[in-house]
């Protein structure tokens, strides 16, 4: 999709159905998962796209599950973490430090533990406590171009637990989907292209509803920034109705040639959602360059979650190549880690 990819992202991202047909061959029967029945709440640890696995585990895993299942990222784990706790820390380095302090501050309180980890200290936390290491199978250079051997893991332990009914079945329904959009994104209509050129330079604004479309939204933003080197935004609807919604209101010709807006829409929505939407582009179109509205493949709710996902991720490869950027490093990142050390 780019040119210029010293790190292969496009390549790994374009890879996502092989990386879940990967993961779910190498986890069978997980050894060492506390009773269920000793289990009232979940919490999945992870930061930036290690963390983003654990939405898209959450995301897919709430509308089965009797479990509260909550994604937490920071150096302390909310106050009621205890015996009753299952954590699932993800790391793919196992190195992440408030990942690691937050576990340890679990480890201490009783909560039951799985690592989701290709090594590290997370690894060694996870070995002395007795508890089940799952690994990350990718050989990508960076933790946002494997998400599928992120989000993978977590899902079969929570269906082991019965916490996640059916994930392997809705897992298999979504590489059959996400490889039929692998062919429309490799021919000539180019439904990634066709987005990414109604952007332009402008900003995008991705609104998506429900569980499905605010996790694809969040990744959308987050792979603009870290692919094109640009900024992008995002928020969840129908919340925006109650705010953000306000602020494009104001002056229309001073936003109208600076702003895109994304609209991902999925069979799953509320009704009063898909209203909104409506309404939102009602209110709202004469403040923006364009509004566009992406529409998952229709198919289970876990296919359509990584569906809106797998095409965020091409469009921001595509205004990468059109801004003639490398969509691999991140050198703000890297340096914040060496500033903060």
């Amino acid at each position: 999709m780019t040119d210029l990819d010293s790190l292969g992202i496009a390549e790994s991202l374009l890879g996502l159905p092989e990386q879940i047909e990967s993961s779910m061959a190498a986890i069978g029967e997980i050894a060492g998962l506390p009773e269920p029945s000793a289990i009232e709440h979940v919490l999945i640890l992870g930061m930036g796209d290690s963390g983003f696995g654990g939405d898209v585990a959450a995301a897919s895993a709430r509308p089965f599950s009797s479990m509260p299942i909550v994604v937490y990222g920071g150096y302390l784990p909310p106050s009621w973490v205890g015996r009753s706790t299952l954590v699932i820390a993800i790391s793919q380095s196992g190195t992440t430090e408030e990942t690691l302090e937050s576990l340890e501050a679990a480890v201490e309180s009783g909560a039951s533990l799985v690592a989701v980890t290709s090594g590290g200290e997370l690894e060694s936390l996870a070995r002395q406590a007795n508890a089940p290491v799952l690994p990350v199978v990718s050989d990508a250079a960076m933790p946002r171009a494997a998400l599928g051997s992120l989000a993978v893991p977590p899902m079969l332990a929570l269906e082991q637990l019965g916490f996640f009914p059916g994930a392997r079945s809705w897992l298999s329904e979504a590489v059959v989907e996400l490889s039929a959009r692998r062919e429309e994104l490799m021919g000539p209509d180019n439904p990634a292209r066709a987005i990414a050129d109604r952007i332009g330079s402008t900003i995008p604004v991705i609104y998506g509803g429900g569980a499905t479309g605010t996790t694809a939204a969040k990744r959308w933003k987050v792979a603009y920034n870290h692919n094109a080197k640009a900024p992008a935004f995002w928020a969840p609807m129908p919340e925006l109705c109650h705010n953000e919604l306000v602020g494009w209101g104001g002056d229309l010709e001073s936003t109208n040639e600076l702003f895109t807006q994304i609209h991902l829409r999925h069979e799953a929505e509320h009704p009063q959602t898909s209203r909104r939407f409506d309404f939102v582009r009602q209110v709202t179109e004469p403040a923006m360059h364009d509004v566009v509205q992406v529409d998952a493949r229709p198919a289970g709710p876990v296919a359509q979650l990584l569906d809106l996902i797998y095409l965020g991720d091409q469009v921001s490869l595509a205004a990468a190549n059109d801004r003639g950027v490398d969509p691999g490093p991140l050198p703000e990142v890297d340096g914040l880690k060496t500033w903060v050390g």
